[in-house]
């Protein structure tokens, strides 16, 4: 954790701050979060439909608006989305926890979900401009003070949740305010390189912005190849915990084998993130990073594909092995995966973007790869149904790493076909690698 501290002090205060408004935010919104639906459904008795319906708005309106975000950061700089996406989780927090009708919650869930479109690709952009040539290190950093704030936010949340749920609704909305107060006091001014029409220096429409975006059919190709990633990683919370409890039952035994789940993949994000990075940096171009990552990613099913052919037994320290081990290897081999390809991945979003409305590139690529896990999980739920109807446990398992597989492939061809270099560039030759 000391080299952490030591990198990130290598870069601009903006940059520190960056890396601490994150790691605030996850850790603010996780601890809430996860603990959302039982109240709804526990303390409010509202029933199953309208869980859902509060739970949906909210992801509705971040996945939906992310374009929006995106192009207002590179309209009006990125410092003002960044401080309006923090006030305004402050207002949805604290309503959720202060109030009790449908409207005022779905009200609520939509403002929480709104200001993640806000705050997320300026973010992003920002981190990008501020770390210029180092920006593949520092989107390294930015993934372990991500990951620190998913891992310990739900600890604090179910502390303070055990004494009462408004209690995290105001903590989180109290981080959330007092992040907002450093944002405005702290956080420079920044802006990208915006478009300009040719006549009198004016900024050209945002319709016009967008068609440029969409215009670029490496960006859009890159961006759908890079969908199975966000699917894959997703099952951290969706088949996996599921396997845990197919074969392990309810009770303590599955929700210890589902809590390590979440350790694995936090902490071997802290632990290695740097390393693997620098590594990859070294001996591989970026699009062969990606490759790399999406087909470890694929390959993360593998360890469940092999637990098939092992008998389950019938209980005791056997079975919660049985049941917690190829699911834990999974996620580490998820994590593993998202390692090696998220700093490479945020950077040829850059390169693809000609260093021009970074962040509308950012708000695009979140809306594709949000509908993509969106299909994703319905497939993937739709697989796991058919694995119980047709008694094959294999099947997910199967079309998962068949998906790493392909996307794999997908974005190696870019790669090789120089879809991947920065625009008005020939792509690089590929470094050779070397053994250690």
């Amino acid at each position: 954790m000391k080299g952490v501290i030591a990198q990130t002090r290598s870069y601009e205060r903006s940059t520190q701050l960056l890396m601490v408004n994150q790691f605030t935010i996850n850790f603010g919104f996780y601890m809430l979060m996860p603990y959302l639906a039982s109240h709804l459904s526990g303390t409010l008795g509202l029933a199953g439909w309208l869980v859902g319906l509060v739970l949906g708005i909210r992801n509705f309106s971040q996945q939906g608006m992310f374009l929006v975000g995106g192009t207002l950061a590179d309209r009006f700089g990125y410092k003002p989305l960044i401080v309006a996406g923090c006030v305004l989780r402050t207002l949805g927090f604290a309503t959720l926890g202060l109030v009790d009708s449908v409207p005022a919650l779905l009200a609520a869930s939509a403002a929480t979900g709104l200001a993640g479109a806000l705050f997320n690709p300026a973010v992003r952009a920002y981190l990008a401009a501020d770390a210029g040539p180092r920006r593949i290190e520092a989107f390294a950093l930015f993934n372990i003070y991500y990951q620190a704030g998913i891992l310990l936010g739900p600890m604090m949340g179910m502390l303070l949740t055990g004494i009462d749920f408004r209690v995290t609704c105001l903590v989180s909305a109290g981080i959330f305010s007092l992040l907002s107060i450093v944002q405005i006091r702290a956080l420079p001014a920044r802006r990208g390189n915006d478009a300009k029409d040719g006549k009198d220096g004016q900024q050209e429409s945002v319709l016009a912005q967008w068609r440029g975006v969409v215009a670029n059919p490496s960006f859009l190709l890159f961006s759908t190849a890079m969908i199975g990633s966000y699917v894959m990683s997703f099952q951290v919370y969706l088949a996996l915990p599921l396997e845990v409890r197919r074969v392990s039952g309810e009770g303590t035994y599955g929700t210890a084998a589902v809590a390590l789940l979440f350790a694995v993949s936090g902490l071997s994000t802290i632990l290695g993130q740097t390393r693997i990075t620098a590594w990859c940096k070294a001996r591989m171009a970026p699009g062969q990073a990606l490759t790399l990552g999406l087909l470890t990613m694929g390959a993360a099913f593998v360890p469940l594909l092999m637990a098939m052919a092992v008998p389950v037994p019938d209980g005791g320290a056997g079975r919660w092995l049985v049941a917690a081990v190829p699911p834990a290897l999974a996620a580490l081999l998820l994590a593993m995966g998202t390692m090696i390809a998220y700093p490479f991945e945020m950077d040829t979003i850059v390169r693809l973007s000609g260093d021009r409305l970074v962040a509308t590139h950012y708000g695009l690529y979140n809306t594709i790869c949000g509908i993509g896990i969106t299909l994703g999980n319905l497939l993937t739920g739709a697989a796991l149904d058919a694995a119980r109807a047709a008694g094959v446990a294999a099947i997910p398992w199967i079309a998962l790493l068949t998906l790493g597989v392909a996307c794999g492939a997908a974005v190696y061809r870019l790669h090789r076909s120089g879809r991947l270099a920065t625009p008005g560039t020939a792509a690089q030759p590929e470094p050779a690698t070397t053994s250690t």
